[in-house]
């Protein structure tokens, strides 16, 4: 069994199998028994943080929960709490990802040209993204639930890399390996841009033969990062596994259990969300409720980390449209720690006129209304990105 172990938790007699997190830029590739508790602190000296070790090979007990049930070390600064949805909140959120795009877009160009040097430019934004997880956290969550069609793979590595630092912070990992596997994510996909665009924005079911083109895309983007960056093993790990799936039915190794990283098998999670959660050229999308029901019944994700995602965005997640009883529509903007069923919301619109109102937050906690049930903007002929940058975040109140 593979486990994540921080190197305090490291001991002599444990088989590490790889390096999953560090602040330096040792590359340790070989794997062996530690030996020695020197061994240990020369790793820690050359900033080595978070290590995979082998249970099967080692001759001590690993006494650590299951990874990633608990941070595997202390977060090494205070996590603020998230910022409530304000009007100055939702616009430092909507800079950030509106830059997000733009950034990631001429990487994509720049690597399509065979202009790029180096990773520094997606390297820079995941650290802007982590930032603002840990800063500003329930705004940045309402951007990844504005979906633009025409902009599905673009937002799609956007939002897998803010819900991968969104999740892992939850569950407690520490500031470096969010970080990381937030960088883990935004590349992940980055291979598509190598295939044919045919491929790629494909509309319709694969045909076998196209199919096997578009698995490549996993061994492309691996062999991408590996030429231009030195990224962690943690990151290329999410890059070369998050298609692969606990039941052995993924590809391209068809990987089994833990034999795939709990970092992929977190990105396995996040990436199929996004994708339920986006109208794709090939299919429409669904509530992100609908898409939390998908993952508990997909026997081919760790459920356990599922059940933990689910704890992490809420039944509600924050950017979710939702329809109240009385009529009127709104964004889910903050989750009631009290009452998970009763989220705080920016209402918008009213089924009964078919028509805007002023933007309003209200506590249904407070008030008597509730959520009826998630929905999608199409089914009320909504432009939703158009209306939320144009109307919504000049409305917000404070």
């Amino acid at each position: 069994m593979l486990k994540p172990v921080s190197i305090d938790a490291l001991k002599p007699g444990m088989y590490v199998n790889k390096v999953l997190a560090q602040t330096g830029q040792l590359r340790m590739r070989s794997k062996g028994v530690v030996k020695t508790a020197g061994v240990i602190e020369s790793l820690k000296q050359k900033g080595i943080t978070l290590v995979e070790v082998d249970a099967s090979k080692s001759s001590v007990s690993i006494d650590v929960p299951d990874a990633p049930a608990s941070p595997p070390s202390p977060i090494p600064e205070v996590v603020k709490e998230s910022k409530p949805v304000t009007r100055e909140s939702i616009n430092e959120a909507n800079d950030l990802y509106q830059d997000a795009k733009n950034i990631q877009s001429g990487f994509l160009k720049s690597l399509k040209r065979g202009a790029i040097k180096d990773l520094s430019p997606v390297e820079e934004l995941s650290h802007s993204i982590i930032e603002s997880v840990f800063d500003n956290k329930d705004a940045l969550s309402c951007l990844t639930m504005i979906k633009d069609t025409d902009s599905y793979l673009l937002e799609h590595s956007i939002n897998c890399s803010i819900l991968m630092g969104m999740f892992t912070q939850f569950i407690g990992y520490d500031r470096d390996a969010t970080e990381q596997a937030s960088l883990g994510a935004l590349l992940m996909d980055i291979g598509m841009s190598s295939l044919p665009d045919d491929i790629s924005s494909n509309t319709s079911e694969f045909i076998d033969a196209d199919w096997e083109i578009m698995k490549t895309h996993v061994e492309i983007g691996r062999d991408i990062v590996e030429q231009y960056g030195d990224i962690s093993d943690l990151a290329l790990q999410i890059i070369e596994q998050h298609h692969e799936r606990v039941d052995g039915s993924g590809y391209p190794k068809g990987l089994e259990g833990d034999e795939i990283s709990a970092f992929a098998r977190i990105a396995e999670i996040i990436d199929t969300f996004d994708a339920l959660t986006s109208n794709r050229p090939h299919q429409d999308s669904i509530t992100p409720t609908q898409a939390l029901k998908r993952l508990s019944d997909a026997k081919n994700l760790d459920q356990d980390l599922v059940r933990q995602f689910i704890q992490c965005v809420g039944i509600h997640p924050v950017g979710s449209l939702v329809r109240l009883k009385s009529g009127k529509l709104g964004i889910v903007s903050q989750q009631n720690k009290s009452d998970a069923v009763s989220p705080i919301i920016m209402t918008f619109y009213s089924v009964k006129s078919n028509h805007f109102n002023e933007v309003k937050r209200i506590d249904l906690s407070k008030i008597d209304d509730e959520i009826v049930s998630g929905v999608r903007p199409d089914e009320f002929n909504l432009n939703l990105p158009k209306f939320f940058q144009e109307v919504f975040v000049h409305q917000v109140p404070n």
